[in-house]
């Protein structure tokens, strides 16, 4: 299994994002996700695509994850896309046509994806897997970095991935929540190869041991 660890900006210090987006991926973080929230579809406000193309612009080079918890998303999805994101994922419950979403993330050369909530069941994904390239299991309530994972998602995890390998399709598995060196290895062996986490890299001291201890937990799955 090809793991990727992706360190969550949102737990950075916003006042360096570019230096400390740069020292994680050297680090050796696989790319970087970007939480974008609204104060609408969840209760926080984050950042806007001026934020991603500034990285850009910084010289950051690694791929960007932007995950979307805004509602409505096209027209974000368009302004992401030209500000350099890599991959956009959204929530089903914030487009009218879920369809036409992922659509338009590709027509601008994203890949696209889909993220899940906690209580929102897998259905959702049943006439779309022609069109996902990732899909984003949320392991907490979306809105907030720093929450506690949520134990009872690993069967929708596993559920998931069994679903994934019935499709046929070559769609990654991500996770978001509560991710860190005690978790990682329960949320791998129910299936997932993507690991997004935040404060458990950046509120520590070394970026590279702590990324290091995660790969070593994944290291006993293979």
């Amino acid at each position: 299994m090809n793991y990727l660890i992706a360190p969550s900006l949102l737990s950075a210090d916003f006042a360096r994002l570019g230096e400390q987006a740069a020292a994680v991926i050297q680090a050796g973080g696989d790319l970087l996700h970007l939480d974008v929230m609204d104060n609408h579809y969840v209760p926080n406000l984050t950042v806007g695509p001026l934020v991603c193309e500034s990285l850009r612009k910084f010289g950051i080079t690694a791929p960007i994850d932007v995950h979307l918890m805004t509602k409505p998303v096209d027209r974000l999805i368009t302004e992401f896309a030209k500000a350099g994101a890599t991959q956009i994922s959204f929530h089903p419950e914030a487009s009218d046509h879920s369809a036409r979403s992922l659509d338009l993330i590709r027509h601008h050369h994203c890949k696209a994806g889909l993220a899940i909530n906690p209580e929102t069941t897998l259905q959702c994904l049943e006439f779309l897997w022609d069109k996902i390239d990732f899909i984003l299991i949320m392991t907490v309530n979306p809105g907030f970095g720093g929450q506690k994972f949520i134990p009872a998602v690993l069967e929708k995890i596993e559920k998931a991935r069994t679903l994934i390998g019935k499709s046929g399709k070559n769609i990654r598995l991500a996770v978001d929540g509560g991710i860190n060196k005690d978790t990682i290895e329960a949320v791998a062996k129910a299936g997932a190869d993507t690991f997004i986490a935040g404060s458990a890299i950046f509120n520590t001291s070394n970026y590279s041991e702590t990324i290091a201890e995660m790969r070593k937990k994944l290291e006993k799955i293979k």
